[in-house]
């Protein structure tokens, strides 16, 4: 099992409490995509409309959109602000709140939901099963997302979504953050391949914290004049059981439909 250090980074980044977390247990190289557009941003296009607080509200995820998911509102004592959250580079700033579920930019409104998967039905006959093992295993296997959404004026989407790429490039090498008090290192920054909204971007993270890491997948999806970042991690991979685990995708498409 992973230490008690990066298990609490985990949870505070993640913004999932153990009762949400309970209540769940009873589911490349590219980077880019979405609808057959380029992935270079759309500043030639002309600007949307900006969703005012309650059309966010809204649009934004809730309980029964994704199949095999529980979907909540994130409890305010359970999420991070972006005051709270000092990267060492300004550069890497809007990876480091991403990462933690802040706010990239400066949204004319903001929201953010937890989204926690649902074990699987041969992950549930798993936990049925004699084997130890293979049951905790199953028990654990499940994914939570902190999804952040925010709506823009002018090209804030668009913006924010380009400085979330140039994070990742420049901060390639590695950055050291704060977020709550707690010091944290991106050691590692590899694209993935996603699709989602008029323009999206995928990368997994690796954290270090106490000599201990962990793998955070971070999705950024663009849909008009609103912005959605997804940071994701998985508790069985943070307790040292499996090596990977798949970006959000069925998340991130809810989120990019209900706000087409």
């Amino acid at each position: 099992m992973r230490s008690t250090a990066i298990r609490r980074t985990a949870v505070a980044a993640t913004a999932v409490s153990l009762a949400l977390f309970a209540t769940a247990c009873g589911g490349s190289d590219s980077g880019s995509g979405g609808k057959g557009k380029d992935a270079k941003g759309k500043e030639s296009a002309p600007a949307a409309k900006a969703l005012s607080a309650a059309e966010l509200e809204k649009a934004a995820l809730a309980q029964g959109d994704v199949k095999g998911n529980k979907i909540s509102k994130a409890a305010a004592k359970d999420t991070i602000s972006v005051d709270d959250i000092k990267a060492e580079k300004k550069a890497c700033a809007p990876l480091a709140n991403a990462l933690m579920g802040a706010q990239v930019g400066e949204p004319g409104a903001f929201t953010k939901r937890t989204v926690v998967s649902e074990p699987k039905k041969g992950d549930l006959a798993k936990q049925d099963s004699g084997d130890a093992e293979e049951a905790f295993k199953a028990a654990f296997d499940i994914t939570t997302t902190q999804l952040a959404l925010g709506s823009y004026d002018g090209k804030g989407a668009q913006e924010s979504i380009a400085s979330l790429r140039t994070a990742a490039t420049e901060c390639a090498g590695g950055f050291e953050f704060t977020a709550a008090g707690e010091k944290q290192k991106a050691v590692k920054i590899t694209e993935e391949q996603v699709k989602g909204g008029e323009e999206a971007a995928a990368w997994a993270v690796q954290l270090e914290q106490g000599g201990e890491k962990v793998v955070f997948k971070l999705v950024a999806m663009r849909q008009g004049a609103s912005f959605a970042s997804f940071s994701s991690m998985n508790m069985a991979m943070l307790a040292g059981e499996v090596k990977d685990f798949d970006l959000p995708t069925a998340v991130v498409e809810a989120q990019a439909a209900k706000l087409a």
